[in-house]
C-alpha cells in the first residue's frame, strides 16, 4: 500500500515554494519515491514582504502575523498544485510536513533567549487543503537547548547512512552538512553562507536571479585579501554545535568586507564561490581524510561551485544526490514529509549530536484537517 506524504519547502533564498509528494512504501527500509514535484512560484510582492521580514524593523508584529497567513495560503495553493498534477486526492495523504518561511533564526549564543521563528500558518494549510498538516518542526529542539537546525541530519542518516565515510552537502541560501561516520556516528552543522550572497550579487550587477552554472563567478578571480576578510568572520572558526542564516551573512556583511577594496564585481562573485566551497572543504576535512560527498539543493546545479569543490577535496568523489536515489533539487523537502512521517508515528526527528539538544525528541505540532 501507498504510504503518501507531501513536504513543503521554503529556504534562506525565498526563491520558490518546494513540494513533493513522497510515497515511503511499505517495510522496514525506507525508499522514499519521489511521486511528483513542483517548484511553486513565490510572487514578487511576497517575496519582497519576506525579505524585508528577515531585518529588524517597524511593525514587525502585524507584518509578520499577516506574512504567517498569506504565506500558509501560498503553501495550500503549492499543495493543490501538486495534488492535481499527481492526480491523487487530498484523502489519500496522511500528512502535509510543511518547514515554513524561516524569517528570524536566533540560535544558541546570539541572544539571552535563544529563538527561530519560521511562518506559513498550518492552521491555514490543513484548512485549504483538507489534509493534516506537521509544523513548526524547530522549537522543540530548541525548548531542549538545541539550536533547532540542521534539522536534515536525521533524515539523511536514514537515507544514506551505509559503511564508508559519508557527507551530504546541502548548498541552498546557507550550506550546511551531514557527516555520516562508519560507525554509525551522526554529526553535522551550518558550514555558512551558501547561495544567498552569490544570488544577491548577480541580481545586483546584472539583474539576474541567480548565477546559472557559476558562470559569471567562473569569468572572475579570486580576491585575495577580500577573501581573508571573509574568511576571518568568527563563524567560520566557532565549533559546533552551530547554525546560521542571514542574520549574519547578508548584504551589509559583504559590504564592510569589501570596504576600501578596488574590486571588479566578477571578482566578489569568484570570491564569494570560493568562500562558499572554503568553508564546505574545511568542514570534509575535518570529518575525515575522504569519502563520498552528496551534493544537494540549489547548489548542486552550480558546475563552477562543483569545480570549486573538487579542487580543494581531490580525495573525495563528489556527485549529486540523484545518483543516490533521491534528486537533488527535492532532497529537503523530501526530508520535511519523512520529518511528518516520524511525528505521526511518534519517533524523533533530531540529531542531539547535531543540534546540541539534551536528547531526542519528537519534533513539531500536528494540526488535523
Amino acid at each position: 500500500m501507498p504510504d503518501l506524504y507531501i513536504g513543503l519547502m521554503s529556504g534562506t533564498s525565498v526563491d520558490s515554494i518546494d513540494a513533493v509528494l513522497v510515497d515511503f512504501g511499505s517495510g522496514n527500509t525506507l525508499k522514499p519515491q519521489i511521486v511528483t514535484a513542483l517548484g511553486h512560484p513565490i510572487d514578487p510582492p511576497l517575496r519582497e514582504a519576506i525579505l524585508a521580514l528577515c531585518a529588524p524593523g517597524p511593525s514587525e508584529l502585524d507584518r509578520a502575523g499577516q506574512l504567517d497567513r498569506q504565506i500558509g495560503q501560498a503553501f495550500a495553493e503549492a499543495t493543490n498544485t501538486l495534488l492535481a498534477r499527481a492526480g491523487v486526492e487530498a484523502g489519500d495523504i496522511a500528512a502535509i510536513g510543511s518547514h515554513g518561511q524561516t524569517v528570524r533564526h536566533r540560535p544558541p549564543g546570539t541572544v539571552a533567549t535563544p529563538f527561530s521563528l519560521q511562518l506559513g500558518d498550518p492552521n491555514t494549510i490543513a484548512a485549504l487543503t483538507g489534509i493534516t498538516t506537521v509544523a513548526d518542526f524547530r522549537r522543540r529542539d530548541m525548548a531542549l537547548g538545541g539550536h533547532g537546525a540542521p534539522l536534515m541530519p536525521a533524515f539523511h542518516r536514514a537515507a544514506f547512512a551505509t559503511d564508508r565515510n559519508r557527507a551530504v552537502i546541502n548548498i541552498g541560501g546557507m550550506a550546511n552538512i551531514t557527516e555520516l561516520a562508519v560507525d554509525g556516528a551522526v554529526y553535522g552543522y551550518d558550514t555558512g553562507p551558501g547561495n544567498v550572497l552569490l544570488d544577491y550579487w548577480v541580481s545586483l550587477h546584472r539583474g539576474q536571479p541567480f548565477d546559472r552554472d557559476g558562470a559569471w563567478a567562473a569569468s572572475g578571480r579570486v580576491q585575495t585579501e577580500l577573501f581573508n576578510r571573509l574568511m576571518a568572520d568568527p563563524y567560520f572558526a566557532a565549533s559546533p554545535p552551530k547554525s546560521t542564516g542571514r542574520e549574519t551573512f547578508n548584504a551589509r556583511w559583504l559590504e564592510q568586507a569589501c570596504a576600501g577594496l578596488e574590486l571588479a564585481p566578477a571578482d566578489v562573485q569568484a570570491t564569494l564561490a570560493e568562500v562558499t566551497a572554503a568553508s564546505i572543504a574545511e568542514a570534509a576535512h575535518q570529518f575525515a581524510d575522504g569519502g563520498e560527498l552528496l551534493v544537494c539543493g540549489g547548489g548542486a546545479r552550480n558546475k563552477d561551485l562543483l569545480a570549486r569543490l573538487r579542487r580543494r577535496l581531490p580525495t573525495w568523489s563528489i556527485a549529486c544526490t540523484g545518483s543516490y536515489g533521491i534528486d537533488a533539487d527535492w532532497l529537503e523537502a523530501v526530508g520535511f514529509a519523512w520529518l511528518a512521517r516520524q511525528t505521526l508515528h511518534g519517533l524523533p526527528g533530531n540529531c542531539p549530536s547535531v543540534t546540541g539538544a539534551r536528547e531526542e525528541t519528537v519534533l513539531g505540532g500536528i494540526y488535523p484537517a
